[in-house]
């Protein structure tokens, strides 16, 4: 089999379930090195360092909050003293807190804010201090980045738009380097945060296009195109994987 991601390192932030693990496993089956962090599942977080580590590569895990930034610049510095390099970000970790606007519960959109902005932002600004010609950076977002489908979601919303603009951005801070910098939107994805089983499940499905949920393989595979040198050309870009939802 022609693995495409041979001698490459990834590392995918929030990789111990869901989408992130998804991930780690295309990576690790087109042959990459891969590092995950967690910040509370230790034992899924094991789990998965042995199945990557089955698979013929090298694999480990590092607990790191993705919401305090020096934890993050510490992650990045350790996959690439643990490895020898770093060629593959995967801004992975995520959460979503919705709310009412006018009973927003301040602390838990802060903290919304550090992860799923800060966190990213701390991971690209170490990663550009190690990747080089070739470095793929790819963070996930939401197709909520660009349509609010419900209320309640305008702050989970605007810190996946501020990814996409971040990644327009980086895009142009790193094509001379030769590094890649793009974001996956996924629409309804059936993982614990969204299962296809929950209470607002047959709404998501009956809006996209395809008529159901997608599955986290599904971006995995997209992530790892990204990561190829097939995708060199494609920089800036924001990808919707969402069953045609935002059509």
């Amino acid at each position: 089999m022609n693995k495409k991601l041979v001698g490459k390192v990834a590392l995918v932030t929030g990789g111990s379930r869901g989408i992130g693990a998804a991930v780690a496993r295309a990576l690790a089956d087109d042959g990459a090195d891969v590092a995950i962090s967690y910040v509370s599942s230790a034992d899924k977080a094991k789990a998965l360092v042995r199945e990557l580590q089955d698979k013929g590569v090298r694999a480990v895990a590092f607990e790191a909050d993705q919401g305090d930034a020096k934890q993050v610049t510490q992650l990045v510095r350790k996959v690439a003293e643990h490895f020898g390099h770093l060629d593959i970000l995967v801004n992975s970790a995520g959460v979503f807190v919705t709310g009412p606007v006018s009973e927003v519960d301040a602390g838990a959109m802060d903290r919304q804010f550090a992860i799923n902005v800060g966190g990213v932002a701390a991971a690209v600004r170490e990663a550009s201090k190690v990747m080089g010609d070739g470095g793929r950076i790819i963070s996930i977002g939401s197709g909520a980045a660009t349509s609010s489908p419900w209320p309640g979601i305008a702050d989970y919303s605007a810190s996946k738009a501020a990814v996409a603009a971040y990644t327009r951005g980086w895009a142009r801070d790193f094509g001379p380097k030769g590094i890649t910098v793009n974001v996956v939107q996924p629409g309804p994805i059936d993982t614990d945060m969204n299962p296809a089983d929950g209470a607002f499940a047959d709404m998501q499905r009956a809006g996209t296009a395809l008529g159901r949920y997608g599955r986290p393989e599904e971006i995995g595979a997209t992530v790892a195109f990204l990561a190829s040198s097939g995708a060199a050309f494609i920089t800036g870009a924001s990808i919707d994987v969402d069953g045609g939802y935002n059509a």
